[in-house]
């Protein structure tokens, strides 16, 4: 039984994943993805990549995932499993690509500067 081992990353979010062949079992950070992930729209960011492919419910992963926020982090772990998908056969990078699901998406919030009261806002400029 060969474990699959990538890494996907949106932001400040770094997600670490360990696939192997089984029957769908999703844990993240030693929790079940229902209770890491609450909402719905997380969940369905998270199993793009398996509906793409046909391939729901045909691993179980382990996941480690730290920095960021939960919708930065439901993207990186995104990333990390299509990765996951293309290594486990090289048939699903077409499809996955296609979707952009094995783009790293490089924005990333822009840093204060001073004199400013945020990346772009500027104080109020007074006359008088």
């Amino acid at each position: 039984m060969q474990v699959i081992n990538t890494v996907g990353r949106r932001k400040t979010a770094v997600a670490r994943i360990y696939m192997k062949p089984g029957k769908g079992d999703v844990t993240i950070n030693g929790r079940e993805m229902a209770t890491y992930f609450p909402t719905e729209v997380l969940q369905i960011i998270l199993n793009q990549p398996f509906g793409v492919v046909d391939a729901t419910g045909k691993y179980d992963l382990k996941v480690n995932v730290r920095g960021g926020g939960i919708a930065g982090q439901a993207e990186a772990i995104r990333m990390a499993i299509a990765r996951a998908l293309c290594e486990a056969d090289t048939e699903n990078r077409p499809p996955l690509k296609k979707e952009g699901f094995l783009t790293r998406d490089s924005r990333m919030v822009e840093r204060k500067k001073y004199g400013r009261a945020k990346a772009r806002k500027k104080f109020q400029f007074s006359k008088r």
